[in-house]
């Protein structure tokens, strides 16, 4: 496929069609519907709730047309993901202008940039529905579209050329919606609807001090209902509700909401800060069993609903427990936001050393080429630092902030257990995070800088996402921060699109250097097969001073040598001919049979890789400094100026693509 290619948009009819076959679930299916509804309500409950959960399957199937039928019996897993996937991150109004609706306005930056067009095929819009406070997360009416940022037309036309990612804001609403008020009006349709109490010593000290949340602030928020004051569990903020998923009626009406996204053309559904799912009081609130549970019940839906429709995680946690929402490969989550990276690229460029990174990479493990990572860089929140909690030391974290603050980051703080207040997140930019604002250097030297790191992510075994400031080089903005008192504020700024198409008829500008080298990048990238999400990937650790990573794609036609110079200086790095497995040692299976236990159904030896020597060659070709490399004396030796990129391949398959 040419990077312009991409599946056919799945349409539902806007009303269901009864005159049709109704959709009847298996015997294997109702039972694991069942059985997840047991495990989280027990036995009686969960028999009384199993109907409301077919009719709702039932009703969306009835939305299907017979092509999409079809099409859905002719989904492999293993292809749901390519190298031609790569997500744009953006707030639905970070650009705007006056003569279209922000969602109009990203569609046209998209297709009238140039070297943008056709390189994203995958558009997360953050949240776009009405809310009142945390820029979209706290959301007062699930079902329709901000008039602010456009329409249902909006989101549909998008649709037709991009693969979209819609969140699932599903651990908390506003305390202004519809439901939470009219459990505040003793309506008993939505008694439970929140975690309540009659007194905040309900919830005792003990029981508080083993929460772990991602704020400092009270857990408890004071509201006042038809029936005297009450105390309501609010995780994030006082105006951010948790939904009380102990109740099976919230979690029927998430799996309704669940589907409705998936008709309106979500290709991909983000669970935004799912570890707190499930307050129980006594535990951590957090990672608990019953979240897990309920992700599987949001996959079985989807397998059944529509299998082409993935899950990603996110969830902001050290790597070894955020790793547990793939499952077993096939049961929760198809993707994982990669929250160890960020911070690790960080502390290689700020050591100028990839000791760290390359050591990481190579114990990461792919339980199922049905999974695979998001790897982001940056985010619409900043760099987390939780990720890699258990893989850097303090005194590394430290220093990744240390580091930071001297860039002009803001830090955030969490009430871990114990009631113990430790960092949880670095607000900034990442442009601002890699360069010093104020430091007297070239521009070219910074943009080079951003490639290098962006280009990490690139290259990794997995999905790319890239927030849209993290493209175009954004600043800081502290004065946002100042007039918010938000520190997320400063990696939120809403831009004007003709100052921005301004900047881009600059070539000179930041702006448009910073798009024209990454496109340069991105457009290698979904243009050759070695990136594919499921190819292998080998590490070299012979320089520190380059990170050095060898992907070949699933077939093992095709290999590339990605290297990046993380430093400010010259570097070389010499690698023998047998370490890259040219002689034809290289790869043994990296796991056994895999199977799954949820889907016995499923049975695939897809990580026992063939044989994947590389050919012999004397000449490898840099597709990104377009010049060849010369083999001497069995060794590849290639030199890197500052914070140079080169991706090489061996010329022989290089001429074999061509012919």
């Amino acid at each position: 496929m040419s990077k312009l290619d991409f599946p056919k948009r799945r349409v539902y009819s806007p009303a269901p069609d009864y005159t049709r076959p109704l959709l009847q679930l298996s015997e294997i299916q109702q039972q694991r519907l069942l059985g997840r509804l047991k495990f989280l309500y027990g036995e009686a409950a969960a028999i009384q709730h199993l109907p409301e959960l077919e009719r709702l399957l039932k009703v969306h199937i009835a939305h299907k047309t017979e092509a999409m039928k079809a099409q859905n019996g002719h989904f492999n897993p293993a292809d749901r993901f390519t190298q031609q996937d790569i997500a744009l991150i953006t707030y639905g109004d970070i650009l705007i202008s006056e003569s279209a609706s922000p969602l109009a306005t990203l569609a046209e930056f998209l297709e009238c940039t140039s070297g943008l067009r056709g390189v994203f095929n995958t558009l997360h819009i953050l949240p776009f529905f009405p809310y009142s406070s945390d820029r979209g997360f706290s959301i007062t009416d699930f079902r329709t579209v901000d008039p602010n940022l456009g329409s249902w037309q909006d989101i549909e036309s998008l649709s037709e050329r991009y693969r979209l990612m819609f969140d699932g804001v599903f651990n908390h609403a506003s305390s202004q919606s519809m439901p939470f008020q009219e459990m505040l009006n003793g309506n008993p349709d939505y008694q439970n609807f929140a975690t309540t109490y009659h007194s905040p010593d309900e919830l005792t000290s003990e029981q508080r001090g083993i929460i772990v949340r991602p704020r400092t602030s009270d857990i408890l928020t004071q509201y006042q209902s038809i029936n005297g004051p009450i105390w309501v569990w609010t995780t994030f903020s006082p105006d951010q509700i948790d939904l009380n998923f102990t109740n099976p009626k919230v979690l029927l009406e998430v799996i309704d909401t669940l589907l409705l996204y998936v008709r309106r053309g979500a290709d991909i559904i983000r669970l935004d800060a799912v570890t707190y799912l499930w307050e129980e009081p006594g535990t951590p609130c957090a990672n608990l069993a019953q979240t897990h549970e309920v992700i599987r019940l949001f996959r079985d839906v989807l397998d059944i609903a529509d299998p082409q429709v993935a899950l990603t995680t996110e969830t902001n946690i050290p790597h070894e427990e955020n790793i547990t929402y793939f499952g077993d490969g096939y049961d929760e989550a198809q993707m994982v936001y990669n929250f160890a990276l960020p911070p690790l690229v960080l502390y290689t460029f700020y050591r100028e050393d990839s000791t760290e990174l390359s050591k990481w990479v190579n114990t990461l493990a792919y339980p199922s080429d049905a999974m695979t990572f998001f790897n982001i860089l940056d985010t619409h929140d900043g760099v987390g630092l939780l990720g890699v909690k258990n893989i850097l030391s303090e005194e590394q974290i430290s220093f990744i902030i240390r580091c930071a603050r001297e860039h002009g980051a803001l830090i955030s703080y969490r009430t871990a257990e114990g009631g113990i207040e430790e960092p949880y997140e670095i607000n900034s930019t990442w442009f601002s995070a890699l360069n010093l604002d104020s430091e007297d250097e070239e521009l070219d030297l910074q943009i080079k800088r951003m490639v290098a790191s962006r280009s990490i992510a690139l290259v990794l075994r997995g999905v790319p996402g890239i927030y849209l400031h993290g493209l175009i080089g954004t600043h800081n903005n502290i004065e946002s921060v100042l007039k918010t008192k938000v520190k997320r504020d400063i990696n939120r700024t809403i831009i004007h699109y003709g100052d921005l198409r301004h900047e881009l008829k600059n070539s000179e500008s930041r702006v448009a250097q910073m798009i024209a080298q990454l496109s340069r990048l991105l457009d290698i990238r979904v243009n050759n097969k070695a990136f594919h999400p499921n190819g292998d990937q080998k590490v070299f650790q012979l320089n520190p001073s380059i990170f050095a990573l060898l992907r070949i794609s699933p077939d093992c036609e095709q290999h590339i040598l990605t290297l990046t110079n993380v430093t400010s200086r010259r570097c070389q790095i010499s690698i023998p001919l047998e370490k890259l497995g040219v002689t034809g040692i290289y790869s043994e299976p990296s796991a056994p049979l895999a199977r799954s236990d949820s889907h016995p159904e499923i049975v695939t030896d897809t990580l026992s890789k063939p044989f994947c020597a590389i050919p012999q060659d004397n000449y490898w070709y840099d597709l990104m400094g377009r010049r060849g490399w010369r083999i001497v004396n069995n060794t590849l030796d290639v030199t890197l100026a500052a914070y140079d990129v080169a991706w090489l391949i061996p010329l022989i398959e290089l001429e074999q693509m061509i012919e």
